[in-house]
């Protein structure tokens, strides 16, 4: 009956050693999947976003100075037309 108990309490022992390993594969399971099948496409889109939010910004900037650029080109030209008109004017004399 001894033998009968000891063998029964070594069979618990094998199958709640079982168990362990069987869940902390499961929890290792769980753990890579979490880590290549979210954490690290998140950080990938991250740093895409980030890039592509920069190469936007950097467009917008250049659009602005090149806008920026024709404003001040336009103005100048018209500065440069009221002058050239201001030299071209002649005063106007009443014929009595």
């Amino acid at each position: 009956m001894v033998k009968i108990l000891t063998a029964l309490r070594v069979i618990v022992v094998y199958i709640c050693a079982m168990i362990k390993v069987i869940v902390n594969l499961i929890l290792l399971y769980l753990l890579y999947k979490l880590i290549f099948d979210l954490i690290i496409p998140v950080v990938k889109t991250t740093k895409q976003v980030k890039r592509q939010v920069g190469e936007m910004n950097s467009r917008m900037e250049e659009q602005m100075r090149q806008q920026q650029q024709y404003q001040d080109n336009f103005k100048s030209q018209q500065s440069a037309e009221k002058k050239v008109k201001a030299d071209d004017y002649i005063d106007y004399e009443e014929v009595k």
